[in-house]
């Protein structure tokens, strides 16, 4: 007939072991001296093996222990977390996130890394699309929270941070020598006029060579020197890099990262959701 350990004596043991003795584990514990040793030795006869040499001035274990105390350790973890995901109910939940594509990196991993520490059982759903469509979501209120990047700022808004645009090409590529330059843009991106516009007055000739609904189309293209494209400063991804043109592009607007928040959107998880934001966004 199976036997089951008990889980409390395995903590005492455990305890024991990692505090060095029987005086400073009850203290750990909340138990008295006597409660610790008699659960040890309950352990003992139901196992039937001596776990601790209590021979010397201290408490070691016997290799019996030793051998107990990895499987011990891996109980109590995961005991305490089936605790945690079946019994605490605080702070559960979903909060919908939107994200253009250009500013996902590099802020957003390490937002969702830190509030997921704080907060393990909250699911933050990020959606990562282009500035218009993620607007129209949340004001079908398909999103909680949104970012934009804008020129300017919509009422309700909040600028994180403004930041100028910049050309980005292939690591030592030449394709921003071309002329007429070579483009890839989203369909979707508002930074496109932008940049044409400002070739346009600087008198340089430029051509559409890519376009699609994909940004990774668009970061593929780009990555293999066949044309360049402009993002906000800070956020270039690794398989690109800024054009040090000298002058010889234009320079292009400045633009703003705004934060959008919905009424219904409140409490400690968004609070703490909305200050990872501010401060990650701030540091670009």
């Amino acid at each position: 007939m199976p036997r089951n350990l008990d889980m409390t004596a395995l903590r005492s043991f455990a305890t024991v072991a990692d505090a060095g003795g029987v005086t400073r584990a009850a203290g750990l514990l909340n138990l008295t001296q006597s409660a610790v040793s008699m659960q040890l030795k309950r352990l003992e006869e139901s196992l039937g093996r001596g776990l601790l040499d209590r021979s010397g001035r201290g408490v070691a274990l016997t290799a019996d222990g030793e051998q107990l105390l990895g499987y011990a350790r891996r109980m109590l973890h995961l005991n305490d977390e089936v605790y945690e995901r079946l019994t605490d109910h605080a702070y559960e939940g979903e909060i919908v996130l939107g994200v253009p594509h250009d500013v996902v990196y590099p802020a957003i991993p390490k937002v969702l890394q830190l509030l997921h520490a704080e907060y393990p059982r909250v699911k933050v759903n990020l959606v990562s699309s282009f500035t218009t469509r993620l607007r129209d979501m949340f004001a079908r209120g398909d999103c909680d929270i949104i970012l934009t990047t804008e020129a300017g700022l919509n009422p309700g808004g909040e600028t994180l941070t403004e930041q100028p645009l910049i050309w980005v090409g292939a690591p030592g590529g030449n394709a921003w020598k071309s002329r007429p330059l070579r483009l890839a843009f989203e369909y979707g991106c508002i930074f496109r006029q932008g940049a044409q516009r400002a070739l346009d007055m600087a008198g340089i000739p430029w051509e559409m060579a890519v376009e699609s609904d994909s940004s990774r189309t668009i970061e593929a293209s780009v990555s293999a020197d066949l044309a360049v494209h402009a993002i906000i400063e800070g956020t270039e991804p690794r398989q690109m890099e800024r054009i040090t043109h000298g002058g010889v592009l234009p320079e292009l607007t400045r633009v703003r990262v705004n934060l959008y928040v919905a009424d219904t959107c409140k409490g400690e998880v968004a609070d703490s959701l909305l200050n990872l934001l501010r401060q990650t966004y701030g540091d670009l």
